[in-house]
């Protein structure tokens, strides 16, 4: 009996043959894809958690890994046929262990909310109290929000800023001594300074609370030493893998010296509680093929040009808070010392109208409370600004400047005419969004993705 000749496809054949059917036999589909491509070279982001993933990421969530089912963890699936996924789940683990200086790393979960919903199902019973960073203050929306389920399963108190814009340390010790939460959050998702890990598991310990840590919008700074590390001063850290780390939408959960530790009120130590947290507790396979991605992000950063990337991102964030100054605004804080910068907006401007303006002319910002903010979350009195994609982007100090000029121009032409309404003269809209472009040429992005 014959048999015929299988021919064996790479990684490489398998994507030029997906982009090539994709184009031949589902045209809409792939001139949406092509369109966001195009969107993304002529505009210019300027939102906090927004960066940019090289084209080995996007290759390996692309791959082949998709078609295996893998529950379990390496070498201890509950289907055959993982050999594969074992090495590169178990390569994802090594890098992340490595970059972040941890005992543990659990690289399956699928977005950094969901590692956050993790850990405190693990370490928390529902009605169980928590204290969290405010969302009206910078805090995100997991660390105690009454909209999520942080703030529908267990008691939730927050903690906020100073008028000035910083982290109420007395106020966290203050109500860590009042409620004794089972676990603290320190973290935040629009915050310039720097978080004082340390401090902050001196007053857990003094609580008797476990310290989660969420570095989501810092990992990058974090693992080149540009921001300190919570990995051994938190009992564990989460974060996500897209934003600083330019990697997928992912998850990682971390611990340092307590991965090993027993849980207080448990017998299991941190890192076994945290492995059956991701499965069978709250997910069931994981999607490896991103899995795949998150080691490949993880290697980039290990390397000299991210270095050098996060530096930028420090630098462009000092320069943009003085260039924000220099036009008058207020940068909440004083300045930065990540890679944000939280401006209160003027007069009746909103964040809602601001946002949208900016989008209008080619610049995606982020609308954001600001302490003292008395309008709703969705209208805000300030934007919060990144600088993640204007490294990318290789933006210098004169580029920032000009990124900077170019945003307040647009909300000085901007009249607003209610919480959402405005005027924007149509011609000088246009011509703001043409010098946009400009910029967005004269830094592109494509010198990014093809180094």
């Amino acid at each position: 009996m014959a048999f015929n000749t299988v021919h064996l496809q790479d990684q490489a054949d398998l994507l030029r043959r997906g982009m090539a059917d994709l184009r031949a036999e589902d045209l809409e589909l792939a001139m949406l894809l092509d369109a966001e491509v195009a969107r993304q070279h002529r505009t210019l982001s300027l939102v906090a958690s927004s960066c940019a993933v090289k084209p080995r990421t996007l290759a390996a969530s692309a791959s082949a890994l998709v078609n295996v089912t893998a529950e379990g963890a390496p070498g201890k699936r509950h289907r055959a046929g993982c050999e594969n996924v074992d090495l590169v789940e178990s390569l994802a683990i090594r890098r992340a262990r490595e970059l972040f200086d941890a005992h543990y790393a659990g690289v399956q979960s699928h977005s950094g909310s969901n590692a956050n919903a993790q850990v405190l199902s693990a370490l928390l019973e529902p009605g169980d109290t928590l204290l969290g960073m405010a969302h009206d203050h910078g805090g995100h929306l997991t660390h105690g929000s009454p909209a999520v389920f942080t703030g529908a399963y267990y008691k939730a108190i927050r903690y906020g800023t100073t008028a000035e814009g910083l982290i109420d340390y007395e106020q966290v010790r203050s109500l860590a001594l009042a409620h004794r939460p089972r676990i603290i959050i320190c973290g935040a998702s629009a915050y310039s300074r720097v978080l004082d890990f340390e401090r902050f598991r001196a007053i857990a310990d003094e609580a008797g609370a476990i310290l989660l840590a969420d570095i989501s919008h810092i990992a990058g700074l974090v693992v080149t030493g540009r921001h300190p590390s919570p990995i051994n001063a938190a009992h564990v850290t989460t974060t996500c893998t897209h934003k600083q780390l330019g990697g997928p939408r992912g998850g990682l959960i971390l611990s340092g010296r307590d991965a090993h530790t027993k849980v207080p009120g448990l017998k299991a130590t941190f890192s076994r509680v945290l492995d059956q947290a991701v499965f069978p507790r709250m997910q069931g396979a994981p999607a490896v093929n991103m899995i795949a991605a998150k080691a490949a992000a993880l290697g980039y950063a290990m390397t000299a040009e991210f270095d050098v990337c996060m530096g930028r991102v420090r630098a462009l964030a000092d320069e943009a808070a003085y260039a924000f100054q220099a036009h008058d605004y207020d940068v909440v804080g004083g300045r930065s010392e990540n890679h944000t910068v939280l401006i209160r907006l003027r007069g009746d401007m909103t964040g809602a109208i601001a946002e949208s303006a900016l989008e209008g002319c080619g610049i995606v910002v982020n609308k954001s409370r600001v302490p003292g903010e008395t309008r709703s979350s969705a209208v805000a009195s300030g934007l919060c600004i990144g600088t993640g994609s204007m490294a990318q982007r290789n933006v210098d100090a004169d580029g920032c400047r000009q990124v900077v000029d170019l945003v307040c121009r647009v909300l000085n032409q901007v009249t607003p005419l209610g919480e959402y309404e405005y005027h924007f003269e149509p011609t000088a809209q246009a011509q703001l969004r043409t010098e946009l472009e400009h910029l967005c040429a004269k830094y592109p992005i494509a010198d990014y993705w093809e180094h």
